[in-house]
């Protein structure tokens, strides 16, 4: 790895929208009391990397996170992904470009690992890296096939902790005997990557795949990848809400 080249002034920046398909308002879902965008707020600040602000579409998921002594700013609704958003987001809270590196952390991660949040951040160190993501290995056997799980495929290095992105795919890839990664959809940008990234025009891979991540690499930009062990629980259903709602229960015992 080259010499240390870690950005200096990180910023956390959470995308959030009411209009989730399977799970409508999922942001201000109640969980104990408070808002599902207040629990990823709480993980995020937990991580103590940077401030944290939400890059809200709606005014009322701006009013629910400062009602928790939250910042959040307001956001176009019809922005067409969550990299636009917080690329919008930081316009209008840093005009005069002072972070120099963004982590994006989905809004849907209510019990979500602080540590993963300074993870996902590290790759970073590495002035060749312009994104860094996360992976875990896949323990249930059904995922290995599974078009809902993305499979980073990585050249990992000797420790098997960190490594270069070379594709991202739903099919099962690599080929061949040895461990399948389940990718974790949080990234660390460098500011010049992330401007760079939302000019470009979708991708012929990314429309293919329906993978943003693709666009970068096509565009020869180069993503590293941080192992973790787990996969954190992403809410889209009911079911993932009554799941975090009992996941959380414990954790407040």
């Amino acid at each position: 790895m080259a010499a240390d080249a870690t950005p200096a002034n990180p910023i956390i920046l959470i995308p959030a929208r009411m209009a989730s398909t399977r799970l409508p308002g999922k942001p201000l879902a109640d969980i104990h009391g408070a808002p599902m965008i207040v629990h990823v707020w709480r993980r995020a600040m937990e991580a103590d990397i940077g401030p944290v602000w939400i890059a809200a579409a709606e005014p009322e998921i701006v009013a629910a996170v400062e009602a928790a002594g939250g910042k959040a700013v307001l956001t176009d609704p019809d922005l067409p992904s969550g990299s636009d958003r917080i690329w919008e987001a930081l316009g209008r809270i840093d005009p005069q470009g002072r972070h120099d590196a963004i982590v994006n952390v989905q809004g849907d991660l209510p019990t979500l690992d602080p540590e993963i949040v300074a993870t996902v951040f590290r790759p970073l160190a590495d002035p060749s890296v312009d994104i860094a993501t996360l992976a875990a290995p896949i323990r249930v056997a059904e995922e290995r096939s599974a078009s809902q799980v993305v499979k980073p495929v990585v050249a990992w290095n000797a420790a098997e902790t960190q490594g270069r992105a070379l594709y991202f795919t739903r099919a099962t890839a690599p080929w061949g005997e040895g461990e399948l990664f389940h990718h974790i959809g949080l990234y660390a940008y460098r500011r010049a990557a992330l401007a760079r990234f939302v000019a470009l025009p979708p991708s012929p891979l990314e429309l293919r795949e329906k993978l943003e991540q693709l666009r970068a690499l096509e565009a020869g930009m180069r993503i590293d990848v941080a192992r973790v062990d787990t996969v954190p629980l992403g809410v889209d259903t009911p079911a993932d809400l009554e799941r975090a709602r009992r996941i959380l229960a414990g954790a407040q015992e």
